[in-house]
């Protein structure tokens, strides 16, 4: 941990304050996600972005989801997965977010083992960012450890899709191209697959 980030922790400990989700704590993350916009930005990726109350659940993201488009106008809401295999690789899946998904038939799909959710510790570790952040765009952290990176091929068929940009009272709406433009831009290489 960086010392900036050592005395923001600290700063936060000191009022008993418990760091969320949040853009509040933003600085705590290994890239901040006003950061991560400037990067967006320099690199030329078209987005529209949006303020909200933080969204820590899919049942929350759909109480907000009349600020975008729905999924008949072609709007791609998602769910992200962080999980880890009995190998202890460490695997995130997106995918629509009213797709069922069962770990047992997602780790024979993807040629794993015995798949279980990542600790909030890992999570930070790994992805860099709070629980109920998780977002493809904390694949910016995750290349430098090795996260498996799986998209549900569906998402291709929409227009746009939506996703925090590392907090998650912040969401950026982009289509499928500049989404992977910046998979492009980090060297990542997603695996498409049908879930």
């Amino acid at each position: 941990m960086d010392f900036k980030k050592k005395i923001d922790l600290e700063q936060v400990l000191n009022k008993n304050e418990t760091p969320d989700a949040s853009s509040k704590f933003q600085n705590l993350l290994p890239i901040s996600s006003d950061k991560f916009l400037k990067k967006l930005d320099d690199w030329g990726i078209e987005y529209k972005y949006f303020e909200h109350i933080p969204l820590k659940t899919v049942a929350a993201s759909k109480s907000i989801q009349d600020m975008f488009l729905n999924s008949n106008e072609g709007g791609g809401h998602i769910k992200n997965l962080f999980l880890r295999d009995h190998k202890k690789n460490n695997i995130l899946i997106i995918t629509h977010q009213d797709a069922l998904i069962d770990l047992k038939e997602l780790q024979i799909k993807i040629g794993v083992g015995r798949l279980s959710f990542a600790s909030p510790e890992r999570l930070m570790e790994h992805l860099g960012v709070f629980p109920g952040a998780v977002t493809p765009f904390s694949m910016i952290n995750g290349i430098q450890k090795n996260v498996i990176l799986f998209m549900d091929s569906s998402l291709k068929d929409f227009k746009k899709i939506y996703a925090h940009p590392l907090v998650n009272d912040r969401t950026l709406e982009l289509s499928v191209e500049n989404l992977e433009i910046f998979f492009k831009k980090i060297d990542v290489f997603p695996k498409w697959i049908n879930l």
